[in-house]
């Protein structure tokens, strides 16, 4: 992890609401449930894109809780892993959006992260089988913090806020200084009550390039 989000995340690591999560988690762990994604995981996000290297922030809910699908990621599997549904509709919004986009076959993000998409979810971890079973673990103070962080830095990024909790999650954002794109979730619940149209991997890639900076490359 680059010193820059070293410095947020030693900061929050010293409160007491982090410890007593990290003790609960890494009791969970010790006691045999299967918790996702693997402990080297968890800030995966931040690894792989630097705070000062951030172009766009896609801000999921929580990890996949199927076995080999969470690695760190919002919406990514790694290889060889099937592509979820909400992905698939990603894809399919990028195919229509974006000139060229060919469908991938695999679902691994990690190409858009080195590029400065931060992919991050609102909690870092879950167990299997149990969607939102570490809703309130303290997660969301983190995740809070890193936005906070973000939204207060020097450079202006593109934050895509898909469906209600996302939304809401980004109310503290500067509409005045970000780009604040938002649509319904890309589930098969919700994707067709606007998702499928929205258009915001174009309309990130013109603001990036009014801003002087490089555009995403969204073919995987």
């Amino acid at each position: 992890m680059g010193m820059d989000w070293q410095e947020v995340v030693e900061r929050e690591r010293q409160q007491a609401y982090f410890r007593d999560m990290q003790a609960r988690l890494a009791a969970l762990r010790q006691s045999g449930v299967a918790v996702y994604p693997a402990e080297e995981q968890v800030l995966a996000a931040l690894t792989l894109t630097p705070l000062q290297q951030v172009q766009v922030v896609i801000l999921g809910q929580d990890p996949y809780h199927g076995p080999g699908q969470a690695h760190g990621l919002s919406f990514s599997v790694p290889d060889g892993v099937r592509v979820p549904p909400s992905l698939r509709n990603i894809f399919k919004e990028l195919h229509r959006d974006v000139d060229g986009f060919i469908i991938p076959q695999q679902g691994n993000l990690s190409d858009w992260a080195k590029q400065g998409v931060l992919l991050l979810n609102t909690v870092l971890t879950v167990e299997q089988g149990r969607a939102h079973s570490h809703a309130k673990l303290g997660w969301e103070r983190f995740t809070d913090a890193l936005l906070a962080e973000l939204n207060r830095g020097p450079r202006p990024v593109v934050f895509m806020l898909w469906g209600a909790h996302a939304q809401k999650k980004g109310q503290a954002l500067d509409a005045d200084k970000h780009l604040i794109l938002k649509a319904p979730h890309p589930s098969p619940l919700s994707a067709h009550r606007g998702f499928l149209g929205c258009g915001h991997f174009s309309k990130a890639n013109e603001w990036l390039i009014k801003q002087g900076r490089n555009p995403i490359r969204w073919q995987l």
